[in-house]
């Protein structure tokens, strides 16, 4: 988890022209600092024939921006890629990702600064067990198995 941070900075630090923005980017005041900023690691059930489940994760980037990654754990099977912007809701605790393309909204519960509940379509929860349908924030988590993309 540790080398995933550090090529992650070592990417933005390169993008930004070397300059190391981590320390004011999650400052009290920033957009940054509302503690829904990271990278969320889970995996999911699966509905797919011959697929066990659904690694996904989800980075919530500045200015609003995500990126979700997922990839059913089945033989031969690719990446899917969604960029769009996301917000939430203090009141209803519901974060909103919006995609570029011409692709349905995807609802997520905030649990709290460090997890994130899959909602259905509906926006409901999804039946069985709740933690099935959780990502957790990396920085934040140490029982879950990352994976690099």
């Amino acid at each position: 988890m540790q080398l995933q941070e550090k090529a992650l900075k070592a990417r933005e630090s390169i993008r930004h022209g070397g300059m190391d923005h981590s320390e004011h980017e999650n400052s009290p005041g920033t957009e940054a600092g509302n503690g829904f900023r990271g990278v969320f690691y889970g995996y999911l059930p699966c509905k797919e024939k011959d697929c066990t489940g659904l690694k996904m994760t989800l980075s919530l980037k500045p200015k609003s921006n995500y990126l979700l990654v997922s990839q059913p754990a089945k033989p031969s099977s690719r990446e899917f890629y969604e960029k769009g912007k996301y917000e939430w809701n203090d009141k209803t605790r519901i974060l909103l990702l919006t995609p570029n393309k011409d692709a349905p909204q995807r609802q997520l519960s905030i649990e709290d600064d460090s997890a994130l509940v899959v909602l259905s379509a509906e926006g409901k929860l999804m039946p069985g067990d709740q933690e099935a349908y959780t990502l957790r924030r990396s920085d934040k988590s140490k029982t879950r198995e990352v994976h690099i993309h």
